[in-house]
């Protein structure tokens, strides 16, 4: 009989991603005593180290599994165990010579340890190990990545899941940015008001230190119980300051990297033909998601791009024969147009691809494409070419042939159905990229974050001069575009006989002018920067420049083919084993110290590999898929999830309701209709009014009402109020600063930093703790909150059957100014509360209006799923004509 194996998950994501080990391995005997997360990111590069020590509680062996996930950008440079003092490490050789070795753990049916995709932007290292009773072991994983600039941010992501309570549990996150930290968030999607003080961050003008210290009794779900409340995201975005126009050069032990995203510059006018599958594969979810993405997208066009849509599925069909400026009446009539498209037929790619380009060249040809601007495909399919042509090869040269370089061609791949590595070179061969799109809850905000990308053009033609006499080894120094909210990076080698001062150039293409940046850094002075060894690791610059150059030669030989593809590999292979990364050429073998003849092969696989495949994690023999949570567990237990269970709105209530009138938990009376609004209003001098106004509307449908405006707070609140219904079926709160937009609808809430900034998507049942200068988003128990010391804070809640809708909630209505507007704003200009000789009722007057309120219970069906009897409080409830 085998030995029962138990799963010690710990995943970071930097992009980090990190899952700790189940409760259940605790319950039979391995434990897991310390985990701990160390990332140092310096200039973006990020060098993470994870370790976990456990121990084996039982009088016999037992299997361990250590189970990451990390960034699929991200390279492995070193693995190790420590057993009884000796050190086990993981050898990386060229994926060639381990493959023998790796074959023959296959067929033995041994776990092979192959790197798997588990997610959008993750993957799974695993390696096993026996454990001697009463044996402690320790394991310990690094990775390196360069994190990437998209949408105005550089994101580390962290999915904190231990399943069980450790001991001494740390995450440590130092980023050192020498250009200066110009903003900073945290984002949770577990934290609690008990985590909270768990969470520290320090911050001065370029370093930031964040660590994440519960202790054994904040990590309990409920006291005395063994459940742990960890599980979900935890996520750091920054951005740096940009005074130079030209970049930021940082230089460290002769190597240097050069940052270059210059602010301030107007966006250039862009031509996009919008090309969309319609095929019948697209049916349903796919179609509607698209048909939602691609009118928000239409809605952000600006009014001197030019723009068409392509629809395709057996025939193509085109929306106008050739580009139309995007006025507001092309822009409404092309999204009715999108609003109709459904799906049928087979996949004509060739032709579609072939009729947009063919569509930019007659613009071209009349001269009706402004000046410097920028022309752009954009291809969405979920299959492979299934009438037309259907060769891929064929195609891709087709397309290759009628671009010319003269466009650039951006390929979306709708789930795995997808032949991804067809579009990636069909992308790669013509300018752009490509890009998955997992079938999800959020992928209409997928497509609207990817065109977000490339919406905004700056410069074309960048090129980075250096003097010939001062660098060597540079990577990719030229690039056809730079887009707002992206980052072009070049790294390179100085020369030893290179000058105490290095300067460089980068010119560029502004609409149609030449445009060029200078600047000049003092060497010594550079180097003088990355002295404390706290924020860097040894030689982090030389290895950024090798991360970055094998990243980019595996980017060429994608599009490259015969001796040219061979040769680009074959510079990306020497440096992978030079610096020790698994790369898609390079694989690790771990050796069992059991048995030295038993190894585990870690290989690393390329986007192309996951189609078809789930995105769940790889699931060895002598496991199962648990329900609960989609990690691999071990035949020898399961764990039971209770329902979850969401407690009312007691607390916050009655903070803002008269404490003469408690709140009440029994079964209300008969009630006509949940109000809209719970608004806590100032309270009258003189008199016991509670301070709380229930709000409904009597309207017909509004397409977006003003709710509240209140521009000294910089607040706006909109809505749309739907009269067949009697409910809003969105609200949306805009912040001026930060700017911030947060919309909810029954479903989902969704946050948009700045314009065209990152979406992120939530859901009802879930936590989230975000904190970014000037406002704090947490959702518990199904209250989503909106705050800050000197703001309004605003409550959103999704109501439960039967009172299904949206309900907005005011407090702390004492930072409003004088300008509120709106139908809720009024509420707090010139309200007076007039004697009434009826008991539980009253006379309000507002701006030369009189209405009578009612005291009524209203039943609080907040997240009150499962709860008996329903619980309510009081308000004073005033029914609005509008």
């Amino acid at each position: 009989m085998g030995t029962p194996a138990y799963i010690l998950p710990l995943s970071v994501l930097i992009f980090l991603l990190a899952s700790f080990g189940p409760l259940a391995a605790q319950q039979n005997d391995i434990d897991i005593y310390s985990l701990t997360l160390d990332s140092k990111v310096t200039s973006r590069f990020a060098h993470t180290v994870i370790t976990s020590r456990v121990v084996n509680k039982a009088s016999e062996a037992r299997e361990a599994v250590f189970q990451v996930e990390l960034p699929k950008s991200a390279f492995i440079t070193n693995f190790s165990m420590i057993i009884d003092g000796v050190t086990y490490p993981g050898e990386i050789k060229e994926k060639a010579a381990a493959q023998e070795r790796y074959s023959t753990a296959v067929a033995r049916g041994q776990s092979a340890g192959i790197i798997r995709a588990t997610g959008r932007n993750l993957e799974q290292f695993q390696v096993s190990v026996n454990v001697a009773p009463s044996a402690k072991i320790t394991f310990e994983l690094v990775y390196e990545e360069l994190l990437k600039r998209q949408l105005g941010k550089y994101e580390l992501i962290l999915k904190v899941r231990p399943q069980q309570l450790v001991k001494h549990l740390q995450i440590d996150i130092h980023i050192f940015e020498p250009q200066g930290i110009a903003s900073l968030e945290t984002e949770s999607t577990f934290m609690t008001k008990n985590l909270a003080d768990a969470l520290t961050t320090t911050q001065n003008e370029t370093k930031a230190h964040i660590v994440f210290k519960p202790s054994l009794a904040q990590q309990q779900k409920e006291p005395g119980k063994t459940d742990t409340i960890l599980d979900g995201n935890f996520i750091v975005r920054y951005d740096v300051d940009r005074t130079n126009a030209a970049g930021d050069i940082q230089i460290e032990n002769g190597y240097f990297v050069h940052h270059f995203a210059p602010a301030e510059l107007s966006t250039l006018p862009k031509n996009v033909v919008f090309v969309i599958d319609k095929s019948g594969s697209m049916a349903g979810r796919k179609i509607k998601q698209t048909r939602e993405a691609l009118i928000k997208i239409l809605s952000d066009l600006k009014p001197e791009d030019q723009f068409n849509l392509v629809i395709f599925s057996r025939e193509v069909i085109l929306w106008k024969p050739t580009l139309l400026q995007a006025s507001t009446e092309h822009v409404e009539e092309a999204k009715l147009f999108a609003s109709s498209i459904n799906a049928d037929g087979s996949t004509n790619i060739n032709e579609a691809a072939l009729v947009a380009v063919r569509m930019l060249d007659e613009s071209n040809r009349k001269e009706q494409l402004p000046a410097g601007s920028v022309s752009m495909v954009i291809l969405l399919t979920d299959g492979d070419p299934t009438t037309g042509e259907r060769n891929p090869q064929k195609i891709q040269e087709n397309v290759k042939a009628a671009i010319g370089g003269n466009y650039y061609l951006y390929c979306l791949g709708f789930g795995f159905d997808v032949h991804y590595a067809f579009l990636e070179k069909l992308a790669l061969e013509n300018g752009g990229v490509a890009r998955r799109i997992y079938e999800d809850s959020d992928a209409d905000l997928q497509l609207q974050d990817f065109y977000q990308e490339v919406a905004n053009p700056l410069l074309t033609m960048v090129k980075f001069q250096y003097p010939q006499n001062a660098v060597e080894l540079l990577t990719q120094d030229n690039f056809r575009v730079f887009f707002q909210g992206s980052e072009l990076v070049v790294s390179g080698k100085l020369q030893p006989q290179a000058p105490d001062l290095l300067s460089v150039q980068v010119k560029s293409r502004l609409r149609t002018q030449n445009f060029t940046f200078q600047t000049e850094v003092n060497v010594a002075d550079k180097e003088k920067i990355f002295q404390s060894p706290k924020y860097i690791f040894h030689n982090f610059m030389e290895r950024l420049w090798a991360y970055l150059t094998i990243q980019q030669l595996l980017e060429k030989a994608v599009s490259a083919s015969g001796d040219e593809q061979k040769n680009l590999e074959a510079r990306a292979l020497n440096l992978s084993l030079k610096f020790n990364f698994v790369t898609p050429l390079t694989s690790m073998v771990v050796t069992k110290p059991e048995d030295q003849d038993e190894v585990q092969v870690v290989s690393k696989p390329v986007e192309a590999d996951n189609d078809l495949l789930p995105s769940f994690p790889l699931f060895s023999q002598n496991a199962r898929i648990s329900q609960d949570s989609m990690f691999i567990r071990s035949k020898a237990y399961s764990r039971s999830r209770p329902a979850p269970h969401f407690k009312t709105l007691k607390s916050f209530y009655k903070t803002n309701l008269d404490k003469s009138h408690p709140l009440v938990l029994s079964s209300p009376g008969p009630m006509e209709r949940q109000p809209h609004f719970i608004l806590s209003l100032p309270r009258q001098s003189n008199n016991h009014i509670p301070e709380a106004l229930c709000v409904t509307v009597r309207k017909s449908s509004q397409p977006s009402l003003q709710i509240l405006s209140d521009p000294i707070q910089g607040i706006k609140v909109t809505g749309k109020y739907e009269g067949s219904t009697d409910k809003f079926v969105w609200l949306q709160v805009s912040y001026k600063t930060p700017e911030v937009k947060v919309r909810v609808t029954q479903d989902s809430i969704v946050v948009t930093r700045s314009s065209g900034g990152k979406s992120s998507s939530y859901q009802w049942t879930g936590t989230l703790y975000l904190v970014m200068p000037g406002l704090k988003l947490t959702l518990e128990n199904g209250l989503l909150l909106l705050s800050d010391s000197d703001k309004v804070t605003i409550g959103l809640v999704s109501l439960n059957p039967p009172a299904l809708g949206l309900q907005l909630i005011l407090r702390n209505p004492g930072y409003f100014s004088s300008q509120a507007s709106g139908v809720v704003g009024q509420f707090y200009q010139d309200l007076q509360w007039n004697p009434s000789t009826v008991e539980n009722k009253r006379e309000l007057s507002m701006r030369g209006k009189k209405y009578t309120v009612t005291r009524k219970s209203v039943t609080n069906f907040q997240r009150s799923r499962g709860t008996t009897p329903l619980p309510t409080f009081p308000c004073w409830s005033l029914e609005l004509p509008l």
